[in-house]
């Protein structure tokens, strides 16, 4: 081995340092490098970072402002429904009572158009009732009266041959007849 005060020993000594000098300016520049790197990259996450929140900031407005017209939408629809619902129920109920209110006016026209014919019937039913009177008591009045005929007709029957017998009950009844339904006719006038 040289001594390094020897010229060889010199150059290689210079070349060591050349080259442990050329390898700090690389662990330098490598260093330097590295460091712009990690500036660069921190930057770039910062802005990242920067964006992406902003990014979730606008679509948490977004969707909050959508929410809140979709609710509001959702409301106005909800109000415009029980709107039209309590429109309904108000015109059905309106027509049910008109319709009861018609019915019974109805109801009551009828009742008093049946009044005068119901009482005419009456009337006339008594009308009636008392124009047949007479008649029913000259019905018994004359039967009442054909009663002696016939008795008187079942003595002479007995009696007298059974043909005269006969014919002359006949008459009497017929006569007896007669007698009370003209008595009848005259008291009917």
């Amino acid at each position: 081995m040289q001594n390094e005060h020897t010229p060889m020993g010199e150059g290689a000594a210079s070349a060591v340092d050349t080259v442990v000098e050329k390898a700090q300016e690389i662990g330098q520049a490598v260093a330097d490098k590295a460091q712009q790197v990690s500036q660069a990259a921190a930057t770039t996450a910062g802005n990242v970072k920067e964006a992406a929140v902003q990014k979730a900031v606008e679509v948490k407005d977004a969707v909050v402002k959508q929410a809140a017209a979709a609710k509001k939408a959702v409301v106005k629809k909800a109000a415009a429904v029980k709107k039209a619902a309590t429109k309904q129920v108000k015109a059905a109920k309106k027509a049910v009572k008109k319709a009861v209110a018609g019915a019974k006016k109805a109801a009551k026209k009828a009742v008093k158009k049946a009044k005068p014919a119901k009482k005419a019937a009456k009337k006339a039913a008594r009308k009636a009732a008392k124009k047949a009177r007479p008649a029913k008591k000259a019905a018994r009045k004359a039967a009442r009266k054909a009663k002696p005929a016939r008795k008187a007709a079942k003595r002479a029957v007995k009696r007298a041959p059974k043909k005269a017998a006969r014919k002359a009950a006949k008459k009497g009844t017929r006569k007896a007849a007669k007698k009370a339904a003209k008595k009848g006719a005259r008291r009917r006038k």
